[in-house]
């Protein structure tokens, strides 16, 4: 069986007729977790939402490919469908859909006609899968993200995760508004995933999460795109000295594109 791939070859994205992508270029394959860290505004979030399909998002050049088909030709469905995932950094509240019926539809959307998920293999997923994140039982009927904490939101996106087992997932900031437990359950689920039909990219501030999820790879993004790539160790590096000696080594200005 052949490994899950994202390719993405120099992108560049704007918004509103602003350049926030300015050649981005990654190759992610399963067995690999990638962290992308770098300052506020650098495009991060960006990269995230084009990826996924975001109308707000133009994309003017470059390319993206998931298992060697180009991932802009598709619609947002059709990316979720090929095993793209996206853990969204500020999860939408929808009213009047639970949780259990919203994971169950997506499970069911990306399977063939007459292969859809059992009720009680499904009700036994999702309850095994929610004891290993300390969810509670009442988050099945609760509908989808309304009146939830920001923690709460997080660990629904892992769950979700879980469930979908997507071979492609992006997970923008995961880890921001967890306190300590929850990111070591959040990155307990996480790492649950980890195997040769999974790859990840893990949008990232903090070395924090990767003392629990270890990356084979972290890149430094600035001005766009990556500027600097290496393995764990770096993300500790910038955790003790901060992005000015990447700047000052590459005679980057101070300043940022303005987005995320």
């Amino acid at each position: 069986m052949t490994k899950p791939n994202l390719t993405v070859k120099d992108l560049h994205v704007s918004i509103e007729e602003k350049e926030i992508l300015k050649g981005f270029g990654i190759e992610v394959n399963g067995g690999e977790i990638h962290a992308i860290m770098g300052p506020n505004g650098t495009g991060k979030s960006t990269l995230a939402s084009a990826l996924m399909g975001h109308p707000k998002y133009e994309v003017t050049s470059g390319e993206a490919t998931l298992g060697g088909e180009n991932l802009f030709d598709m619609d947002v469905d059709e990316r979720a469908r090929a095993g793209l995932f996206l853990a969204m950094q500020y999860p939408s509240e929808v009213s009047g859909v639970t949780n259990a019926d919203f994971i169950r539809s997506a499970m069911n959307a990306g399977r063939e006609e007459g292969d859809e998920v059992s009720l009680m293999k499904f009700i036994r997923g999702m309850d095994a899968k929610m004891k290993t994140l300390e969810i509670d039982e009442s988050f099945q009927q609760r509908y989808l993200n309304e009146g939830f904490s920001g923690g709460e939101k997080k660990r629904n996106e892992i769950l979700q995760l879980l469930m979908l087992e997507p071979k492609i997932a992006i997970l923008d900031e995961i880890d921001s508004g967890l306190d300590i437990d929850a990111l070591k359950v959040v990155a307990e689920g996480i790492n649950s995933l980890r195997s040769e039909d999974f790859g990840c990219m893990i949008i990232t501030h903090y070395q924090r999460l990767l003392n629990y999820i270890k990356p084979d790879f972290v890149h430094v993004m600035m001005q766009g795109r990556i500027v600097k790539s290496g393995g764990p160790e770096l993300a500790k590096k910038l955790e003790e000295n901060g992005y000015d000696w990447i700047k000052q080594e590459l005679g980057i200005e101070d300043e940022t594109v303005g987005q995320q």
